[in-house]
């Protein structure tokens, strides 16, 4: 029943992005996944797999918007920043997850 890293993103990436991207500001999507696995003490991966798809689903929905740019690298990447639309969906994800946490809690330490 042991779980690899990338299971425990299922459901939670568009969160984690939208929030990282709330905190840090327009990143390209590897700084994204730095971010994430380096905020969460290494416990968290993301994929490119996984990033690039959830980062074209949130754009189509409005949530975030990117464009090109150049990494301090000199490179070419498309830069995402959060929207209007994403902000609210941030805070609706962020307490939804809260109350989940919770009841999660709840459950674990019910005798």
């Amino acid at each position: 029943m042991a779980r690899s890293k990338t299971d425990i993103l299922q459901g939670t990436l568009a969160l984690l992005v939208l929030r990282t991207l709330s905190s840090r500001g327009s990143l390209h999507g590897y700084a994204i996944t730095q971010h994430i696995q380096r905020g969460s003490n290494e416990l968290l991966r993301v994929e490119e797999g996984s990033l690039y798809p959830a980062l074209h689903r949130m754009s189509q929905d409005g949530l975030i918007k990117g464009k090109w740019g150049i990494t301090d690298k000199n490179r070419e990447a498309r830069f995402y920043a959060i929207t209007a639309a994403g902000k609210k969906a941030l805070a609706e994800e962020e307490d939804a997850w809260r109350r989940l946490a919770q009841g999660v809690s709840l459950i674990l330490n019910f005798a």
